[in-house]
């Protein structure tokens, strides 16, 4: 691989596109952005109904949007927040590098390695079809997974504190993703995914 090279590679052999364009942020600005959204962020445990019950996850969750967005997930329905002055920053550094537009930012909280996120993939109703997700992850350094919903191949990708990857075309279609669990860290990450509501 040229390493001077400006071109951003797809991680995946076929079926769907994921770049990932590494640091984003400083770390300086990751450092900053990370403390802030964790103090200021409306924070809540998610939710879902699950063969008729109802868990809650130790991994805790904020929408937020350019007007209130109804998104259903695992049959609960969320109501996005008006956009905090870092997340509208954050927004418009997405936008610049990916060269996408987003409406929405759902954001995830994990508090330490043991917290995780199962094998899914985001295709609900209310996103654009085939439209772009990016990911901006901030804290602890994670492993993230892909896994063909066909053929069960799987690629892994470690995102680095500051970091954006973007999901885009059919990869929610044909791809799975998760963030496994690991013992190798105790420090919090927080993981913002920019999408597109379709009203």
């Amino acid at each position: 691989m040229d390493l001077f090279s400006s071109e951003i590679t797809n991680l995946l052999p076929k079926d769907g596109t994921v770049n990932y364009h590494g640091n984003l942020l400083s770390l300086k600005d990751a450092n900053h952005y990370l403390e802030v959204l964790l103090h200021t962020i409306e924070w809540k445990n998610d939710e879902a109904i699950i063969f008729g019950k109802r868990i809650i996850t130790k991994r805790k969750v904020a929408w937020y949007g350019d007007i209130g967005f109804a998104y259903s997930y695992s049959n609960t329905t969320k109501y996005a927040l008006p956009w905090t002055n870092e997340l509208l920053v954050l927004k418009t550094l997405v936008e610049t590098k990916t060269g996408e537009q987003y409406n929405s930012c759902l954001l995830n909280l994990y508090h330490n390695g043991n917290e995780g996120m199962a094998w899914h993939s985001d295709a609900e109703k209310d996103l654009k079809k085939n439209g772009a997700i990016a990911s901006v992850s901030l804290g602890a350094v994670r492993k993230f997974s892909f896994k063909h919903k066909q053929d069960q191949s799987t690629i892994s990708i470690i995102l680095e504190h500051g970091s954006l990857l973007l999901m885009k075309d059919t990869t929610q279609t044909h791809w799975l993703h998760r963030l496994p669990p690991t013992k190798l860290t105790t420090k919090p990450r927080v993981n913002l995914t920019f999408r597109t509501i379709v009203r």
